[in-house]
């Protein structure tokens, strides 16, 4: 076979083995309910947990037992912990170091296991604990020097592209992405995680007068493509499919889910894309093709992150939402739709997000289909905070009743 035959070959065959059925899915909650109601946890910059870098284990432990209760007592039933923001890791790991968001030096340790606890910890409370890993990113800054003198970036520079003021390894290198796979899967091999989560992050976001520099990768393997974006979106296929078979190898019955943005094309660009005028479309800028995963049923269930408000004409939730449930229908794929709670009360923002029934209005509209089985809540501070009580309305409207997540 020529090369394109081969890949083609080798795509069906992961898509085979990605499509199989749960196995070892763990048994339903005994609730009248079913459907996701999430939060996202980012430690990313200290977003939501640690509060700051430097907290004893003590403290970072109570405030992470902190944000579960939250979580508890606003009727959520899962949360999306990021564990590896940057390249590192918040368990120890033979492949990476410490995360610097947990003691303010890369590398350090911090006397505890993160991820070891908040499995257990959510486990104990009837969270479910989906892990969280960002494939790509290495740094939120380009010197490499100010990495952990073990890290992976420095002793292979030739997997890091510097670009928009931040570090990423190359998706366009075999080896990349075979390691960071194996990254990800020691926490997976380890600790009983419900769900592995990607966020939007594949290829960056395009970023005005820089190019993302693979040229070398792309001469060595870009070979029986049309152009550079059907090869950058191919490897994003194959880290997708890759992944996925190998999660149901390493623990079966653990889903696969990713959280794009919430646009895949806009019609003007493709009939079969929204109705939409957004700036950035994942299978063009983002070389994400997320349209497909759904379609194919490559991952368990798709997140896209609808973070617009009902009548916001570029990206409107409320053409969105239908759209998206449109791709999800018959394909086994489920669909949650990411909701902006960050945005609810922000003096930024539009008049639609100061209004504390908007979140509560997005609920009600993704009722009329069937597809949507949950939300998913960006991000656990801004529910501590609830800043106009957007959070609450929610919960009062919505959420009267615990519910068990979807299996």
């Amino acid at each position: 076979m020529g090369r394109v035959s081969r890949r083609a070959f080798t795509l069906a065959a992961l898509a085979t083995v990605a499509a199989a059925p749960d196995a070892g899915a763990a048994p339903r909650r005994r609730h009248t309910v079913s459907e996701m109601r999430g939060v996202w946890v980012a430690t990313v910059a200290n977003r939501d947990w640690p509060s700051r870098p430097g907290l004893t284990a003590a403290e970072q432990r109570a405030e992470l037992a902190g944000l579960l209760d939250l979580a508890v007592r606003n009727r959520l039933n899962a949360v999306m912990f990021q564990v590896r923001p940057t390249a590192d890791a918040l368990w120890p790991s033979p492949y990476e170091p410490w995360s610097e968001f947990l003691t303010g030096t890369q590398g350090r340790d911090p006397g505890w296991n993160p991820l070891e606890t908040a499995v257990q910890e959510a486990h104990a409370r009837g969270l479910e604990l989906h892990a969280w890993f960002n494939p790509y990113r290495v740094a939120t800054h380009t010197d490499l020097t100010r990495l952990a003198a073990s890290h992976p970036a420095r002793r292979h520079p030739e997997w890091v592209v510097p670009y928009g003021g931040k570090l990423y390894y190359n998706p366009g290198l075999p080896e990349v992405r075979a390691f960071v796979q194996d990254a990800m899967l020691d926490a997976v091999r380890k600790y009983p995680v419900d769900a592995v989560h990607f966020d939007d992050y594949f290829y960056p976001y395009p970023v005005a007068g820089q190019t993302f520099d693979d040229d070398d990768a792309y001469d060595g393997y870009g070979g029986g493509f049309s152009d550079r974006a059907a090869w950058r979106r191919d490897n994003i296929d194959r880290l997708v499919l890759e992944m996925a078979a190998r999660i149901r190898r390493t623990r079966p019955g653990t889903r696969f889910g990713i959280s794009p943005f919430g646009v895949w094309r806009n019609a003007a660009t493709d009939p079969l894309g929204s109705d939409t005028r957004a700036g950035v479309q994942t299978y063009d800028d983002l070389h994400a093709d997320t349209r497909r995963w759904v379609r194919e049923h490559w991952i368990d269930y798709i997140c896209p992150q609808v973070y617009w408000n009902i009548g916001f004409a570029a990206a409107d939730y409320a053409t969105l939402v239908p759209w998206w449930a449109e791709v999800a229908r018959g394909t086994g794929t489920r669909l949650y739709v990411g909701e902006a709670l960050y945005r609810a009360g922000d003096p930024a923002q539009n008049a639609a997000w100061q209004d504390p029934a908007e979140l509560s209005a997005h609920l009600t509209l993704a009722q009329r289909h069937p597809q949507v089985r949950g939300h998913v809540y960006f991000a656990a501070k801004d529910v501590a905070a609830d800043r106009i009580g957007a959070m609450a309305r929610v919960v009062a409207d919505h959420y009267r009743r615990p519910a068990r997540p979807p299996r």
